[in-house]
């Protein structure tokens, strides 16, 4: 099985941006990759939006294979994806 070197949270709002602008989806733009690293950034809270929906798996999901396991690891994906509180 391939894993990913890129955060859960970023390529969720990596697609999230492509649906809306790529011409192969929703938006217009032919082209769309230069606009899409530009806006990414600005899905990400409808990407952490949508890891914390599958903290739990369904029923379907959890017949083939370990919920603890599988809410472990989107629990990891949300704390990468979660941007640091800074306090002044």
């Amino acid at each position: 099985m391939d894993v990913s070197t890129t955060p859960a949270v970023e390529r969720i709002a990596r697609v999230l941006a492509g649906q809306r602008i790529s011409v192969n989806a929703d938006g217009d733009a032919e082209s769309a990759g230069k606009q899409i690293d530009g806006v990414w950034r600005d899905y990400l809270p409808d990407a952490i939006a949508v890891l914390k929906t599958l903290r739990e798996p369904d029923q379907a999901m959890a017949a083939v294979g370990d919920p603890r396991v599988w809410e472990a690891m989107i629990l990891a994906g949300l704390e990468q994806g979660t941007p640091e509180t800074v306090v002044l």
